[in-house]
């Protein structure tokens, strides 16, 4: 009897499996999937971060670009003013203060032109309201809709408009009565 109790007294005590944390298959295996659920939830969100973060970069890299380009349109509409007012003066008769304003005209237009501002082209050409502004309508030998004076020139940045021109714009021949 002594040898039933003395099994009996084996079979119920901790073996060393159990004392040294062994986990049986099942919850194994639900600590790992567990884990590789956990892994993959936070791999996701840092691959969510990391493109979030490559956009926010490109953004900012646009915001500084456009932030650029309209400081160069805001100078240049300010130039074009000058550009203006030394034409006018240029019309002058007095020929030393032309000379010297025609450099100054060539200086300020080889600026313009290196940063990609060109006059438009207006004269003789349909009148087109995205780069033209009719200021007038006026009865001439040319077809309607064409342009026949340049008031105030227009510039363009590249392909972009900064300035529109004043045109005066033909009604076509007068209709006789």
């Amino acid at each position: 009897m002594e040898e039933k109790t003395e099994q009996t007294t084996r079979n119920t005590t901790a073996g060393p499996e159990q004392e040294s944390g062994f986990t049986p298959p099942d919850e194994a295996v639900t600590g790992i999937d567990e884990l590789q659920r956990s892994y993959d939830e936070l791999n996701d969100r840092f691959l969510r971060l990391a493109a979030d973060f490559e956009n926010y970069k490109k953004r900012v890299a646009r915001d500084i670009d456009a932030r650029a380009s309209s400081a160069v349109e805001q100078f240049a509409v300010e130039i074009l003013d000058i550009v203006d007012n030394l034409e006018r003066a240029l019309a002058s008769d007095d020929e030393r203060l032309r000379e010297g304003l025609e450099q100054i005209h060539k200086l300020l237009t080889s600026i313009l032109e290196r940063r990609g501002i060109e006059p438009l082209s207006c004269i003789n050409t349909p009148f087109d309201p995205v780069r033209q502004e009719a200021i007038a309508y006026v009865p001439s030998e040319c077809e309607e809709g064409i342009v026949i004076d340049e008031v105030r020139r227009g510039y363009r940045m590249h392909d972009k408009v900064l300035r529109c021109a004043k045109v005066a714009v033909s009604q076509g021949k007068k209709k006789e009565e």
